[in-house]
């Protein structure tokens, strides 16, 4: 009898009354215990969004089991769900070019443990950080954009793409990758790839957005982790982060602070992805923490 196999279910529905109970019902039924457990009724759109975390304690039924046991009460009340096994570490790509800092951050939370992931490959569009990716024992493609032109554009997206599937990966994390992707890469990649914006969205877009807000006197810098869709930099936002700066710094310095916020804001971003605590909810998120 497994005392410790746990699962996370994670679920949204039209809002009404017995969801809760329904729920909790069916895993008590089960010989589940309810590790902890978070729910939200959004007022504004009717729609209901839960997360629970429970261990078989009563007898491990497995996951395939319990998935299709549940899928009866789903159909019930039109849920949209998910079930994982709490155990499995979700495979992440990470994708990055010149700018390494949200790399080097994920890989060291990485190595120790602070992120319960497995990286399987790195990808990048230049070489800068193939012997850091070395040091860390994980495969490095560079895949090189070579001409500019659509085509060749198309050709580089499939490489990635091919990695991208022969890993089977759960999680895309673009940590600085400096490349638009294509509409059909990113239809391809939808509800699976998180994308660091170097600013609060949608200011100081473009390039040098630290020099920018420099030159514009800001007191608050930030950064933004958000799910890539085909409308560039207006996916789900995830996380924000912000540090207060004033005019007695540089754009150098605000450089440097701002990469800091990027590096937290990204981990936080992935860290909740891989831990199941991120739902949809239209062009929102509901984040249980």
């Amino acid at each position: 009898m497994s005392t410790d196999h746990s699962f996370i279910l994670k679920l949204s529905c039209a809002d009404r009354p017995g969801i809760v109970h329904a729920v909790s019902g069916f895993l008590f039924e089960r010989g589940s215990n309810i590790l902890d457990s978070a729910q939200f009724g959004d007022s504004r759109t009717g729609e209901f969004f839960m997360r629970v975390h429970f261990q078989q304690v009563g007898g491990d039924p497995g996951q395939d089991v319990l998935r299709t046991s549940f899928a009866a009460l789903a159909e019930q009340f039109g849920m949209r769900w998910e079930l994982h096994d709490a155990s499995v570490k979700p495979r992440v790509v990470i994708m990055v070019s010149k700018i390494g800092h949200c790399l080097n951050d994920l890989l060291f939370r990485y190595r120790t443990g602070q992120l319960g992931i497995e990286i399987p490959a790195i990808i990048s569009n230049h070489k800068e950080f193939y012997q850091l990716a070395a040091s860390y024992d994980i495969p490095f493609h560079h895949f090189p954009l070579m001409g500019g032109t659509p085509d060749a554009k198309a050709a580089q997206e499939a490489r990635v793409l091919e990695v991208i599937d022969e890993h089977q990966a759960d999680l895309v994390v673009l940590a600085r990758y400096m490349q638009i992707l294509s509409p059909q890469l990113c239809e391809s990649l939808a509800g699976r790839a998180i994308n660091i914006h170097h600013s609060f969205l949608p200011s100081f877009k473009g390039a040098k957005p630290y020099y920018q807000a420099f030159d514009r006197g800001v007191k608050l810098i930030g950064a933004t982790a958000h799910y890539v869709t085909t409308d560039l930099d207006e996916g789900p936002i995830i996380e924000q982060g912000v540090e207060r700066v004033d005019h007695s710094m540089t754009p150098e310095q605000l450089t440097a602070i701002g990469r800091d916020v990027e590096c937290v804001t990204l981990a936080r971003a992935v860290k909740w992805h891989v831990e199941h605590r991120v739902v949809l909810n239209g062009s929102k998120t509901v984040v249980f923490r």
